[in-house]
């Protein structure tokens, strides 16, 4: 075989073998880790006034270290105002918020951004809006310590997104 004719026979090779591998079906993804399962999670004694400033703090650093006004509520597992913090400048309105955001995730035992995702399905998931006190907007997390939901926390005042991590940051604290 002559050399110009083995080249062109690698060439050929190496051009369809590229064709086949770039064929090849991706390696599938890993499983998402399941949500975890609020509505089975029991309510524990409410939490104290010391541990609702901590996991105020915690919200408040993460706000501040994103450059984010923001206003924080925890309350109990019956939806009772614990603690309360209003950032200096932060919109008179995410008073109210915060706090609707703070019930919701402790009365339905469940992340407030759960039902923002059901809503924004549209459908049948639009008959959120008929629960009296769901807050359909992100930002409102239950605080679990010892498995079980002492209360929860609803931050309010950039975007839902922003709310949303500034919240879970602070439940993460409780332990």
């Amino acid at each position: 075989m002559s050399l110009k004719r083995l080249l062109i026979v690698l060439a050929t090779f190496a051009v369809s073998s590229a064709f086949i591998l770039a064929q090849a079906p991706a390696a599938p993804a890993a499983a998402p880790a399941p949500a975890p399962n609020y509505t089975l999670t029991p309510y524990g004694p409410p939490i104290s006034l010391e541990v609702a400033k901590k996991v105020a703090v915690a919200a408040r650093a993460e706000a501040a270290r994103n450059h984010w006004l923001m206003t924080v509520a925890v309350v109990s597992p019956s939806g009772d105002l614990i603690y309360y913090e209003h950032t200096d400048n932060s919109q008179w309105g995410s008073a109210k918020v915060a706090i609707d955001k703070a019930r919701s995730a402790a009365l339905f035992k469940r992340p407030t951004k759960v039902y923002q995702d059901q809503l924004a399905q549209g459908g049948p998931n639009t008959r959120i809006l008929q629960i009296e006190g769901v807050t359909a907007v992100e930002g409102g997390v239950p605080l679990i310590s010892d498995g079980k939901i002492i209360g929860a926390i609803g931050v309010s005042g950039d975007t839902s997104s922003n709310d949303g991590q500034c919240a879970n940051a602070a439940a993460q604290t409780v332990k």
